[in-house]
């Protein structure tokens, strides 16, 4: 295992192509710092461009947060273009997770408000620990969702129950998550790192260039018309023709065997 470490966040990249990321301010719940969000973007940025890297987790470090959001304690002090700015920051941040070309998974360990909830919205998997809450808080701190959760919570789990989670600043048990969407699972603690695993290994065997055509056309299609999003996914499928891992798939299946693809 290649272990990269940052000031606030570190990596374990695993023999087997999963990388874990692992958001590490366990003391100040994860939370947000400028110094978390430049080490996130830098390692977003490694990860991108890691052809061994086939599938990512993220998650936090410790029992009680994933990620509590921005950090309050330091935007205390900020004057308001400051703030406007941090919170610029944060919705690049999640965007560039979002852009991930592989799969990511988010593994929920404990709380995840208001922009930590919006890192996880823009994983494309989210499991969630019995333990942990989730809510995007905002309004009742005299502010809005301010880094994707206006837009991709709605789309999601649906327009009017978004609505009603940002406007009562709800925040959910994992449970209550997992049933109307949030979260695809939801279980104990103990069991989130198998469960996760576990999901992660699913995918980590297939065709690593076929995942990434898979999540390019789902991501680009589902916000177009049907003609238009057919035709994404036929440029995707059409990317995949030439490749070396099409070619051996085709004489694994033909020998009974595993594949061995290279991302080539």
């Amino acid at each position: 295992m290649n272990e990269v470490v940052k000031k606030t966040v570190r990596v374990e990249k695993r023999s087997d192509g999963i990388a874990i990321v692992i958001l590490s301010r366990p003391d100040a719940a994860n939370a947000l710092s400028k110094q978390m969000l430049d080490d996130l973007n830098n390692i977003v940025y490694d990860l991108k461009n890691d052809l061994d890297v086939r599938v990512v987790i993220l998650t936090g470090a410790g029992e009680k947060a994933f990620c509590a959001g921005a950090d309050l304690k330091e935007r205390k002090g900020m004057t308001d273009n400051e703030v406007k700015q941090a919170v610029r920051l944060i919705g690049a941040t999640v965007n560039e997770v979002e852009s991930l070309p592989q799969p990511v998974i988010a593994a929920l360990n404990g709380v995840a408000f208001g922009g930590g909830l919006e890192l996880a919205l823009a994983c494309d998997l989210r499991v969630g620990a019995l333990e942990a809450k989730v809510g995007l808080t905002e309004t009742s701190l005299a502010i809005i969702p301010g880094a994707g959760g206006t837009q991709r919570l709605p789309r999601l789990i649906g327009l009017g129950k978004a609505k009603e989670l940002i406007f009562s600043a709800k925040r959910l048990t994992a449970e209550e998550a997992a049933a109307i969407g949030i979260l695809e699972y939801a279980v104990p603690r103990e069991k989130l790192l198998e469960k996760t695993l576990k999901i992660a290994e699913s995918m980590v065997k297939n065709a690593p260039l076929a995942l990434i055509q898979a999540k390019a056309a789902i991501n680009n299609g589902v916000e177009v018309d049907l003609s238009t999003g057919l035709k994404i996914e036929e440029l995707a499928y059409n990317t995949l023709i030439s490749t070396e891992d099409r070619l051996e798939g085709l004489r694994a299946f033909a020998e009974k065997r595993s594949p061995q693809y290279k991302g080539k």
